[in-house]
């Protein structure tokens, strides 16, 4: 498989049976939390304990929660996947 096309050989549900897995990203152990299928992408949540106020709904501060981070599967033209995705190491989990 071409690593520079946006031929994705791989389906949603393949996406799917990534969450759980652990991966390294900016030099931080993270998970995979959640796939965002419209625009591919994967949500990665910090494992460490790094740790951010979440507002409510209201905009008050109550909890603490792990950081977040949005890794899109594509670059923004969708011409190549995009360089934080391939960092990521689970294209080869994809279409084995």
């Amino acid at each position: 498989m071409n690593m520079n096309t946006t031929e994705i050989t791989f389906t949603i549900d393949q996406l799917r049976s990534l969450i759980g897995t652990r991966v390294e990203h900016e030099g931080m152990v993270c998970e995979i939390i959640e796939i965002l299928e419209d625009d591919p992408a994967l949500i990665l949540q910090e494992c460490e304990i790094h740790t951010i106020i979440q507002a409510d709904q209201h905009g008050e501060a109550h909890r603490r929660v792990p950081t977040t981070r949005t890794v899109p599967i594509l670059n923004p033209d969708r011409t190549e996947y995009n360089p934080a995705f391939l960092n990521l190491d689970v294209l080869n989990e994809l279409i084995s």
